[in-house]
């Protein structure tokens, strides 16, 4: 069931509430900590009283781990404005599964329906469906935000995934649009072989049809949302290697119409070499930087993730 929030009183009053993007997703390569900065950006939204949704579309979760408490599939109330929620992939697949196969059955016949169960069985297995699904799972939840949620966090998977969740939308569109207009097409012809034989069929609206239009309103939404409410928050750690992977995520999003907002130098040592760190700053002047200190301790909880907030003021 999906709930229905008011926002709350201070975050459409207090002056002091950023005015930051109503989505943000934190990307970046593996083990640079941006699951440690999208829990601390969430808490901060949270703490100033926005209604905000952290999600994990990182297959491999680990924001119970940052958290320290336990998460699951459906959203999980952690504090006060503060909901987080790492969805299960294959439970994802097997609802979108079951919701095609569920039109399927309205709009075909049923002799043949054996044949597309089989198909989707196959398809589920294919690689990439379980991005796919969580792809879904994103889109739809974009869509709860303003109504449900004010501020939509993402923690994403490493960099070369999350530039595929990005682009997946508009991706699709011209697909769906391709298998809509074979139905229209498939519909007609049917129609029109009723009425050469002399038969009568009342014009009802067809199910599949009806679905595949759906599914291109709701892409091409999402591929507006990404570029006009979105921003990505890359995070780095200043070594040479990973700065050249963040320079070109952040050209790819430039390119192709991304918001990149402020960027995060996390696990910066004492002693960083200053020509890296030099560089960092330079290339990314426009966004402008924080930087988070390399320290002994792994910031782990709400209140080791506040006290991190404090470095990244």
């Amino acid at each position: 069931m999906l709930l229905r929030f008011r926002r709350t009183a201070r975050a459409e009053q207090d002056p002091d509430i950023p005015a930051v993007p109503s989505i943000v997703f934190f990307g970046g390569k593996g083990g640079v900590g941006k699951t440690t900065m999208a829990a601390a950006h969430a808490l901060h939204l949270a703490d100033r009283g926005l209604r905000t949704l952290l999600l994990s579309t990182d297959p491999a979760h680990s924001l119970g781990d940052v958290l320290a408490m336990p998460l699951g599939d459906t959203a999980v109330q952690v504090g006060e404005n503060l909901w987080v929620r790492e969805p299960d992939a294959d439970a994802a697949l097997r609802r979108r599964v079951r919701r095609i196969g569920d039109d399927a059955a309205r709009a075909l016949p049923r002799e043949i329906l054996p044949a597309v169960s089989r198909h989707l069985d196959h398809a589920a297995a294919g690689p990439g469906m379980a991005e796919s699904a969580l792809a879904d799972l994103l889109m739809g939840t974009m869509e709860e935000v303003p109504d449900v949620w004010d501020r939509l966090v993402v923690d994403s998977a490493p960099t070369g995934h999350l530039m595929r969740l990005l682009h997946l939308p508009e991706l699709l569109t011209p697909w769906v649009e391709g298998l809509a207009r074979q139905r229209e097409r498939a519909v007609d012809a049917d129609r029109f072989a009723i009425g050469v034989i002399g038969g009568t069929q009342e014009r009802t609206d067809d199910p599949l049809l009806e679905r595949l239009h759906a599914r291109r309103r709701e892409l091409e939404r999402a591929a507006a949302r990404l570029r006009e409410d979105a921003e990505v928050r890359l995070v780095l750690v200043p070594r040479r290697m990973v700065l050249a992977e963040t320079d070109r995520a952040a050209k790819e999003l430039a390119d192709t119409g991304f918001s990149l907002g402020t960027v995060v130098v996390n696990q910066v040592p004492a002693d960083v070499d200053p020509g890296v760190i030099g560089d960092v700053r330079a290339r990314f002047a426009e966004q402008g930087t924080v930087e988070a200190p390399l320290t002994g301790r792994e910031p782990i909880g709400p209140d080791a993730l506040r006290d991190l907030l404090t470095h990244l003021a």
